[in-house]
């Protein structure tokens, strides 16, 4: 048993052996199949075939190159055509649309008029006839309309969109009309049947109106679709149809225009002006008087009454109405039918074209005069320039505007009140507001261009590179920066989008970007990127857009465009003071300048007063002796200060007004002493006014600061903290936005912000209390924070040129001469009483007058050290130089503030001396 085992051992062990030889064996079996398939690809004795030469012997690849070549080339041709159009003039491109709608006018007429033959009168045949069926002869009509419309007037775009919605109303309309007083002939009669009736358009809006209503409906619905086309392309309402249809039958001679008793009788009572614009272009140009806006006189003795108008309460409720519609209306009178029309035509306007001005219909409500005006002047001889009698025409000459300086020179027929008033305009003054014809349109503002799809598709890369789960879903493009909206990913952080900042501006090569988490309102990350095309936004086109048409305050300015393309307008009496910082070239003086102009453009002196301060003498010479200014412009910085004063003083006697009478706001107050309401106790000998407003602009805050910091500072802050309800409304400027300058106390009373470009983290953070404004590119691109907004809204400040700033200031200059008050520049805080016979130390206080001043530092034990007196002759020096304004008064034990300049040196030792001040 033991000699078998080892047997069976030995026996098994090669077997296993073998099983371990024959494995490699296997493996290396797949080794050999490269070899079999080269065997099998070239077999042993067989050389390989050569391929078939091809038939074209390469005509198709030389084609195929030369097409594409070709293909390329034109490509390129087109495409530098279409940069090159891009960058043609505004008016050459719409002299070019308006050409060739001539020359499609003339084609389609040849097609339909003359049977043009060949291949484009078959075209012709088949898109204009099929398409407008029996009134094929009225396209070119209206093409030749529409060219001759945009060559005669391509400065008003913005009507093309309502009296394109109102044409295709109309046209609609029509063929609807005419498809069913042929028959109403269907698809299945051919196509003859409907080019013999309404054509396709005719067949396409009247079938599904007789198919859902039946016929009996669909007639009257054409009908009020026709009514409703023919009423938008003329801006008409349909309560002014019978005032259209009465001036045409007046300008056609059917019909007399109204008498001059007309407008005096009950009408013109119960509806303040029956008249409309009579403005240049109108169709009721000639039938009605042209109003003027009328200033009565404030002070002295009242006119004679009327003999026509009936003393008593009638008579005063007559005029308290004529005096609400008055304030309701700085132009001077009610809105009418006509009024009405327009102001929803631009309405249309500005729903069809976003961000174009509404029509000058709207914007040039600027001039009229109130029926009261009409019956003075009937009953005093003078005529109202521009009226039409029964039967004819009459030449008027303009009333004279009087001389302010001679009226006022001569002696007063009563004596003057008690206290005076705010304005001081003497006469019966007409004044005109200024046309905003004056100030330059602009064409509507690009809504997509090249640069922007090229951004968009650097943004998807960034984000795809980074493998951040975001992407563009739209954009908004202003006339500076363009705001592209980025839609994250579920689970993406807003943090990812914020550290691509520097890689996204190297993408898309700006480095002035901003990122927006989130856009107020949306779910969306906004990265705001310059455009490399900027527009200009001119402060007319403002003006004339539809929210300042729609507003009359007299105190809504202009202020430019933001990044989604929309008009930005503000009041000035809610925001209610205004800061406006910038570094050098950012665009702050263009900004005051746009402010300035929108006031003169929309009130009147009798609204808005006017208080400018410019320190740098420069700025603001345009604006000088214009009616609106109280003073002339202020430019030495101690004068600003002691205006200033003046103006917490006026504060103070408004508010004294207002709580004798028990009002809270001046607009209150106003509306009470027009109405009557208000009155002076029994006795008094004065005369109750409205207050207007009082506009104090600062063009240069750092240089009154640097000059007197205290007095400037309290000031500010008094009126900042006050002023609101009295009417009184500052802004400040400056380019040097530091702490110094724009101290806590002033910043915590000024709530609205204005930041254009600046230097540093810093200053934007001294404006705004947040960062932004040093990422502004300049040349009016700013940040408007107004008071209660969370984050600041970008736009592209407007901007008015030198020749429009001219022309408004020359009418306003024209229509009246400016009443100046003495005292505002005069201080009336009583000085010191000293001792001002300076005796036998005239030498010595010049001394003293010229150490001070040349050190900027006022102590009385300096003057001890440096000119070896005692301390009885030092203070008697320091009282003597405050006495003559060289040091301000004394503060304990600080040193004094130094009120003059080293340059205004010689000056101060000439009055010291007694000398003419050089």
């Amino acid at each position: 048993m033991a000699s078998r085992t080892p047997g069976k051992a030995a026996k098994k062990a090669p077997a296993k052996k073998a099983v371990a030889k024959k494995a490699p064996a296997k493996k290396a079996a797949p080794k050999k199949a490269p070899a079999k398939k080269a065997a099998a690809k070239k077999p042993v004795g067989k050389p390989a075939p050569k391929p078939a030469p091809s038939p074209t012997n390469g005509v198709y690849r030389l084609a195929r190159a030369c097409w594409l070549g070709t293909a390329h080339a034109l490509g390129a041709m087109f495409r530098g055509i279409g940069r090159g159009a891009r960058g043609l003039d505004p008016a050459h491109r719409k002299d070019g649309i308006a050409l060739l709608l001539l020359g499609l006018s003339l084609v389609v007429g040849a097609g339909t008029w003359s049977n043009l033959r060949g291949p484009v009168g078959e075209l012709v045949e088949m898109l204009v006839t099929g398409t407008f069926g029996r009134l094929d002869l009225l396209v070119p009509v209206l093409l030749g309309g529409m060219a001759v419309r945009l060559l005669l007037h391509p400065e008003k775009p913005e009507a093309n969109g309502r009296i394109i919605i109102g044409l295709s109303a109309l046209v609609i309309g029509v063929l609807g009309l005419v498809h069913l007083a042929c028959g109403a002939p269907g698809r299945d009669e051919g196509t003859e049947p409907i080019r013999d009736a309404g054509g396709l358009i005719g067949w396409g809006f009247s079938a599904p109106l007789t198919f859902t209503v039946g016929e009996v409906l669909a007639v009257p619905l054409l009908a009020l679709l026709t009514v409703f086309g023919l009423l938008v392309v003329t801006a008409t309402p349909v309560n002014a149809i019978p005032q259209r249809l009465r001036g045409l039958l007046v300008r056609l001679g059917v019909l007399t225009a109204p008498s001059q008793e007309f407008y005096d009788g009950p009408y013109a009572d119960a509806h303040g002006a029956a008249d409309t614009d009579g403005e240049e272009g109108s169709e009721d140009e000639g039938a009605y008087p042209r109003r003027r806006h009328s200033m009565r006189k404030r002070y002295g003795a009242r006119a004679d009454p009327d003999p026509d108008l009936d003393p008593g309460p009638e008579r005063a409720e007559r005029e308290a109405l004529a005096n609400r519609r008055s304030r309701r209306r700085s132009q001077g009178r009610e809105p009418d039918a006509v009024d009405v029309a327009a102001a929803a035509a631009a309405s249309l306007d500005g729903a069809v074209l976003h961000g174009v001005q509404p029509s000058p219909l709207v914007a040039d409500l600027t001039s009229g005069v109130s029926a009261e005006r009409r019956r003075k002047e009937k009953s005093g001889g003078v005529t109202v320039p521009g009226a039409r009698g029964d039967d004819e025409l009459t030449e008027r000459t303009p009333t004279p505007v009087p001389d302010l300086t001679k009226a006022s020179a001569g002696p007063p027929a009563e004596p003057l009140p008690s206290r005076a008033e705010q304005l001081q305009l003497a006469g019966d003054i007409s004044y005109a507001l200024p046309s905003l014809d004056l100030l330059e349109r602009g064409g509507p503002g690009r809504t997509r261009s090249a640069a922007n799809d090229q951004v968009v598709a650097s943004l998807t890369t960034v984000f795809g590179e980074f493998k951040v789960d975001a992407a563009v879903t739209g954009f908004t493009r202003g006339p500076t920066v363009t705001r592209y909206e980025i839609e994250l990913g579920p689970a993406v952080k807003v943090e990812k989008i914020t550290a691509l900042a520097k890689n996204i501006a190297y993408a898309v090569a700006s480095p002035d970007i901003r990122i927006i988490s989130p856009i107020p309102g949306k779910s969306a990350v906004g990265i705001e990127i310059p455009n490399s095309d900027r527009e200009m936004v001119n402060l007319g086109d403002v003006l004339r857009s539809a929210e300042a048409g729609g507003d009359d305050h007299p105190l809504l300015v202009g202020l430019g465009k933001d990044v989604e393309g929309g008009y930005v307008s503000t009041d000035l009496t809610k925001m209610p003071h205004l800061l406006v910082a910038g570094a050098t070239g950012s665009g702050k003086s263009s900004c005051i300048n746009c402010l300035i102009t929108s006031v003169m453009a929309r009130a009147t002196p009798e609204d808005v007063r006017m208080v400018l301060v410019d320190p740098k003498r420069v700025e603001l010479t345009a604006y000088e002796g214009i009616p609106h200014l109280i003073t002339p412009i202020i430019t030495n910085p101690k004068r600003a200060a002691e205006a200033l004063q003046w103006v917490v003083r006026e504060m103070d006697l408004r508010y004294d007004d207002l709580a004798a009478f028990g009002y809270r706001h001046i607009d209150d107050f106003n509306a009470a002493v027009r109405s009557g309401k208000a009155r002076t106790p029994e006795g008094s000998e004065r005369e109750l006014s409205p207050y207007p407003y009082l506009l104090v602009i600062v063009d240069e805050l750092a240089d009154l600061m640097m000059v007197a910091p205290r007095d400037v500072e309290d000031a500010i802050v008094r009126i900042t903290q006050l002023a609101r309800a009295a009417g009184i409304h500052l802004v400040l400027a400056t380019q040097r936005p530091s702490v110094d300058v724009v101290t806590g106390l002033i910043k915590a009373n000024v709530p609205s912000r204005l930041a254009f470009s600046t230097s540093s983290l810093a200053d934007s953070r001294v404006i705004l209390d947040q960062p932004g404004a040093e990422k502004l590119i300049g040349k009016g691109d700013g940040l408007f924070l107004p008071m209660g907004a969370n984050k600041p809204v970008r736009m592209q400040g407007a901007y008015v040129s030198e020749e429009e700033v001219g022309g408004v200031v020359d009418h306003c200059k024209a229509q009246m001469a400016p009443v100046f008050r003495q005292d505002v520049t005069v201080g009336q805080t009583k000085k010191k009483e000293i001792d001002e016979e300076i005796g036998d130390d005239l030498d010595l206080l010049c001394q003293a007058a010229e150490l001070v001043v040349s050190t900027q530092f006022g102590s009385t034990s300096m003057l001890q050290r440096k000119l070896r007196v005692g301390f009885a002759k030092a203070g008697r020096l320091m009282d003597l130089m405050e006495s003559r304004a060289v040091v301000g008064p004394s503060e304990g034990s600080k040193a004094r503030d130094v009120l003059i300049k080293p340059d205004e040196l010689d000056g101060v030792l000439a009055v010291i001396r007694g000398e003419t001040e050089p």
